[in-house]
């Protein structure tokens, strides 16, 4: 079994999903999240510049000895090429092949996707969900101020700014009748109540974050990378990195991770 951590990055807070997921499910593991909170977005940036600030970050965990590296954030999951993420020499995922698989297993047929517009862009989404079913119908929405709401705070579910920016997205998603929705975006879970509300009760949202747990979780258990706590350890060891201000990202993360974070914190220089 292994010890060293898992490693985790998001271009911001949203891979705090990921984090939350993975407490809940595999307790005794040791975390490393690296937030960049200092570039957010990643979303709106061009390719090449996505590309070079995934390997930074990953060359950051890397000076952890994780045993694995989740890329939690949907821009990054699209945009990265293989021959990059096979360079890494560790063990890699991100949140894209996870939300896919758990959308085929139960759509009826229409899959509609919200993501940042770099992810849209790619196409990555909708390539894989046709390597399993190329009959299925695909719908993608660009969402860009979603992540902008999350991050300053507009996530109530009357919250009227937050309500009307949804509907002017997620109406014409409605309007083609799908039936499963991605939020291929972990900032997006955030606004689950909300998006919920606009798309209608009868169309089932994907949480990445959810299902990257779920998935790395199997990873682990098949390749014996599991950590066997001690009898005296009551849970893992959490260390958080960010990019911009320590004292603003523990005041937000409280709204991703469910309460306070339980673990260090810190600024750090790439």
């Amino acid at each position: 079994m292994d010890d060293r951590a898992i490693g985790i990055f998001d271009s911001g807070l949203g891979g705090l999903t990921v984090v939350r997921e993975l407490v809940k499910r595999l307790p005794n593991e040791d975390i490393v999240y690296f937030g960049d909170t200092g570039r957010i977005p990643y979303g709106t940036r061009s390719r090449e510049t996505i590309i070079k600030y995934a390997e930074q970050d990953v060359k950051f965990l890397q000076q952890h000895n994780v045993k694995c590296v989740i890329a939690a954030c949907g821009t990054v999951s699209t945009v990265l090429p293989t021959e990059t993420y096979n360079k890494f020499g560790v063990l890699y995922t991100g949140v894209v092949e996870p939300a896919v698989q758990a959308a085929l297993r139960i759509t009826s047929g229409k899959i509609g996707i919200i993501a940042t517009e770099a992810a849209v862009r790619s196409g990555t989404y909708e390539r894989e969900i046709y390597k399993t079913n190329e009959k299925t119908k695909v719908f993608s929405k660009g969402c860009p101020l979603f992540v902008s709401l999350v991050e300053n705070g507009f996530t109530a579910r009357n919250n009227e700014i937050a309500v009307l920016t949804a509907r002017e997205y997620l109406t014409p998603l409605k309007n083609q009748g799908i039936d499963t929705l991605i939020m291929g975006c972990t900032h997006f879970p955030i606004l689950r109540d909300i998006i919920q509300d606009c798309i209608g009760d009868g169309v089932r949202l994907i949480d990445p974050g959810l299902e990257t747990a779920r998935h790395i979780e199997q990873i682990l258990k098949k390749e014996n990378l599991l950590k066997i706590a001690a009898e005296h350890e009551t849970g893992g060891k959490h260390s958080f990195y960010v990019s911009d201000s320590a004292e603003q990202f523990l005041e937000n993360a409280r709204v991703f991770l469910g309460g306070d974070i339980t673990g260090t914190y810190e600024q750090i220089v790439l």
